[in-house]
């Protein structure tokens, strides 16, 4: 079994060659990559959303697409479509950038829905379908997506049958000022740009992937993980006897307790341990599940935020005492 220690800090050391700072980020999406899930990244632009995850894509050794999206961007664009070839004369199927390993999907809520609604066959299934025929996406196949938020000026809000589809929502930040000082001394001149080699593969996650699957969840640990699912479908109803209105429009589907495991399978073996933890699913409850719950109008309108109202299912949640590899 390969050193989940040794493998995540050196792709994390080339990665860091093209990103200053964003630790965290960097950590989830090796944890998806691991888990074989899609990320979504927000934040505000010039925060090299983008760059992070060309790097990511360098440093891992895998086929490498970038799909720009724009109001003006047809679904075709983006799985492919039939084409009609005049020496044959027969339709040929022209496969679209999708067909890659690793598939950025930059701006994605600057495309109309129709066609962010192009993606949900491929994240969930790992195929397209084109003039009828379903094709097979390469494995590894992984989607990670950069939004910009949603009050900024020609982005429309992703449907909730497509964010349900991304492992993590990630808010990027700006940088603190020790970090942009560096950026400055490092990439201040036009000359400079970082050279990043592949210290990974495709073929290697893959295999990975396996010892991942064997890392141990308790009985009680996977009753934790459904209590937190839980509670917050229980926000999205008024308490019996109660005037106030609940703090979400709806609590989280299924898919998050599928989340929590992978995503603390893939933790706990980035670690080096054999058996998944409270504290691991507690490190990465908030983005498994901030894009899978709504606020109420009346929660919004009290500053509420989907974190803070998660923060209160957390508090709420008893922690197991023996969830540990007692079963293994």
């Amino acid at each position: 079994m390969q050193d989940g220690k040794l493998w995540t800090e050196k792709v994390r050391r080339e990665v860091q060659k093209a990103i200053i700072g964003q630790d965290v980020v960097i950590e989830r999406c090796l944890v998806a990559l691991l888990a074989n899930g899609h990320v979504l990244l927000e934040g505000m632009p010039g925060l090299a959303k983008t760059l992070l995850i060309r790097s990511l894509g360098t440093a891992m050794g895998l086929d490498f697409e970038r799909v720009q999206f724009t109001p003006d961007l047809l679904p075709s664009d983006v799985v492919g479509t039939m084409v009609f070839q005049p020496k044959d004369g027969e339709f040929g199927v022209h496969l679209g950038p999708i067909f890659a390993n690793l598939v950025l999907a930059d701006e994605i809520n600057r495309a109309p829905a129709k066609v962010q609604s192009a993606l949900l066959e491929a994240m969930q299934e790992r195929q397209v379908t084109i003039g009828g025929t379903s094709h097979p996406l390469p494995k590894p196949f992984l989607v990670m997506a950069t939004q910009n938020p949603v009050e900024q000026e020609g982005t429309y809000p992703l449907p909730e049958a497509q964010t349900d589809r991304f492992l993590f929502k990630l808010l990027v930040d700006y940088p603190q000022e020790h970090e942009e000082r560096e950026m400055m001394d490092r990439w201040g001149k036009l000359t400079s740009e970082p050279e990043l080699i592949a210290v990974s593969s495709g073929e290697e996650l893959l295999a990975l992937r396996a010892q991942v699957e064997q890392v141990h969840v308790s009985e009680e640990l996977k009753a934790y993980m459904l209590a937190l699912v839980r509670a917050s479908r229980e926000l999205s109803n008024s308490p019996p006897n109660s005037t106030e209105p609940p703090l979400l429009s709806f609590g989280a589907s299924p898919r998050a307790s599928l989340s929590l495991i992978q995503a603390s399978r893939a933790q706990a073996w980035m670690r080096d341990q054999d058996f998944a933890t409270p504290e691991l699913v507690q490190d990465v409850f908030f983005d498994a599940l901030r894009h899978r719950v709504a606020l109420t109008f009346e929660a919004e309108a009290e500053g509420m935020t989907a974190d803070s109202v998660l923060q209160r299912v957390l508090d709420s949640t008893p922690v197991p005492a023996q969830a540990h590899r007692a079963e293994a």
